[in-house]
């Protein structure tokens, strides 16, 4: 589905955006949804209530959370007027924040939540907190675990150890910050740690990934061997059987089953095909690792592929440069062993290696941009949007279409996924 296929329907969308929770082995349970508040659609009664529903609502909670539960900050104003009861009860996590009076209103609006079925988080709780009285009504509390977290933070997990409602540690964004928060007894965390592999492999691609990243070499390539490339694709049988599910999926709406490489060539044509092929190998090589890896791999490929056409990149693919700025870490890989062989144009090849040093690359604000949009960092949004003379609404079509696009794609290889 095209990007102008749904501008209308996401032109009065907020920028949103959204941040994995996950359990200790790093499957996701759900995601906080980011709204940048400044740009909602409004009612004159309640501004931030009216927008963030509708804007649920427009997008659909599958497309906002891959399937999973929407974790939504709620304001006094939502909770008092059951803001949340036009949202699924089996979907929606509604996080209650610091700012809340507590009070009989209060207290009776999350008795109604939870009697229709929602479930409830007490977001940035602390070890005295004016909201303990709406503890019995919680299924999750939510703990600043991160860098700049309270002296007390860890301890509040050992405190609520073994209660019905389960202990989140937020902004967890090092291997080392989620150890100690599980240490501590915290059983789900939220933040990027999960984006920072325990450890490269020295010079080596990984045996079981060899072939498929040499699939990727090959349609690379200015003159793709497409013989060969269906070669590479029958001696893998995952890839194989996943590349012709996906061929043969609602999204494309073939008339009749494609069967082979050679036959989807004549019904899709190089370029699409080749695309598909990326995808379908992206996936299959993050399969043993966290979902939303993978997720924000092809969010990133979509994303920068949309905003291209307003962009001088030259010859460089930026499909491909999206989708590979998380490959070092779906498998384990450094960057410059990944790249070296692959014909990538010099300036996307720069700005890949340029990541782990911050960027500097002619291509890098591409893949910034796409980083701050993923991470609800709007601030960082706007000046990288400013400095590619991109307008912000051009950007935030182009995310939600790409989150669109990414649900799509995973929704047949997933099937039910968790909540």
């Amino acid at each position: 589905m095209t990007l102008a296929a749904h501008a209308a329907a996401v032109e009065t969308a907020p920028s949103l955006a959204r941040q994995p929770i996950l359990t200790k082995d790093e499957k996701v349970i759900g995601y906080d949804v980011l709204f940048d508040e400044s740009g909602l659609s409004s009612s004159n009664s309640n501004p931030a209530s009216s927008g963030i529903v509708q804007a649920l609502e427009t997008l659909g909670l599958d497309v906002v959370c891959d399937g999973r539960l929407a974790f939504v900050e709620c304001t006094e104003h939502m909770l008092l007027h059951d803001a949340f009861r036009r949202l699924a009860a089996d979907r929606v996590v509604v996080e209650i924040p610091l700012d809340v009076t507590v009070n009989d209103h209060v207290i009776d609006a999350c008795k109604r939540l939870k009697s229709a079925g929602y479930k409830i988080a007490i977001d940035h709780f602390r070890k005295v907190d004016h909201r303990e009285y709406l503890v019995p009504f919680a299924d999750f509390l939510k703990v600043d675990a991160g860098p700049h977290a309270a002296d007390d933070s860890l301890q509040i997990a050992a405190s609520h150890k073994g209660k019905s409602y389960q202990i989140v540690a937020q902004n967890v964004d090092s291997r080392m910050e989620c150890r100690n928060a599980a240490k501590a007894g915290f059983t789900l965390f939220q933040g990027y740690f999960f984006r920072h592999p325990e450890s490269m492999r020295v010079r080596q691609v990984p045996a079981s990934q060899a072939s498929r990243l040499r699939l990727l070499q090959v349609i690379s390539t200015s003159q793709i061997d497409f013989k060969l490339v269906d070669e590479l694709i029958r001696q893998d049988a995952s890839l194989c059987y996943r590349l012709l599910r996906y061929l043969n999926s609602p999204l494309l709406g073939f008339a009749v089953p494609v069967q082979s490489v050679h036959h989807a060539i004549t019904l899709l044509g190089e370029r699409a095909l080749t695309q598909w092929i990326r995808t379908a190998t992206t996936l299959s090589m993050g399969q043993p690792k966290c979902s939303d890896l993978v997720l924000a791999s092809l969010v990133r490929a979509r994303f920068c592929e949309l905003v291209a056409p307003g962009l001088d990149h030259g010859n460089a693919d930026l499909f491909l440069l999206g989708m590979f700025s998380l490959m070092d870490v779906i498998l384990e890989t450094p960057m410059e062993v990944l790249v070296e062989g692959l014909a990538f144009d010099t300036s996307a090849k720069a700005a890949l290696l340029a990541i782990k040093n911050g960027g500097g690359a002619r291509l890098s604000p591409v893949l910034d941009l796409a980083v701050a949009r993923e991470k609800g960092d709007w601030e960082r949004v706007a000046a990288d949007a400013a400095k590619l003379n991109l307008p912000l609404s051009v950007v935030n079509r182009a995310y939600i279409e790409a989150m669109r696009w990414a649900y799509e794609l995973t929704k047949p290889a997933n099937g039910n996924k968790a909540r």
